[in-house]
């Protein structure tokens, strides 16, 4: 028999992922069941909360709720995007949608976040087996508590996978 065969228990491992772009020449990767919806959200639609951290850009009206919206490569360690040079009149944002239990109820509660990306581009799909553990030199101490691996590709790009929880855990408790 063929060793190449793949088994089934190898599909299962495979998952869906959201390609982004965080910075110019930054792309990483979220795993895509933790993500609801990608939105274009016009500048100025975002309404700034004074005295949060300097990666909450603010609250956005999403489907009539109040959605916090984070600056995903900020939060990482990149350039804030009201730095980067870009004449976009609208933000490119992702849902991250994580579900926590309560320890006290059996009641689970679903958490919303809006994550601002520079560009969100494709699906990829990856074996979960071949995500790695990044050499430590490689790492900035911003994006580690966020890092889940990093995946390289057949054709040698490495793209950063990042955990939606560990994003949603940044969060002040207030916040979501």
């Amino acid at each position: 028999m063929n060793s190449e065969l793949r088994t089934p228990n190898s599909e299962l491992r495979r998952e869906q992922f959201l390609r982004l772009h965080l910075a110019h020449n930054t792309i990483a990767l979220l795993p895509l069941q933790q993500l609801t919806e990608v939105l274009t959200i016009p500048i100025g639609q975002i309404v700034p909360i004074p005295h949060m951290r300097a990666w909450v850009i603010g609250v956005y009206n999403w489907r009539g709720e109040i959605l916090w919206m984070v600056d995903l490569g900020h939060l990482v360690g990149l350039t804030p995007w009201y730095q980067q040079t870009s004449s976009a009149s609208a933000h490119q944002a992702v849902v991250l949608r994580v579900y926590s239990n309560n320890t006290s109820s059996t009641k689970v509660k679903i958490k919303m976040l809006g994550l601002v990306v520079n560009r969100v581009e494709d699906i990829e799909w990856c074996n979960s087996d071949s995500i790695q553990s990044p050499p430590s030199s490689t790492v900035t101490a911003e994006l580690v508590p966020f890092l889940r691996g990093y995946w390289v590709k057949a054709n040698g790009e490495v793209l950063t996978v990042l955990d939606g929880e560990a994003i949603m855990r940044a969060m002040p408790s207030h916040e979501h």
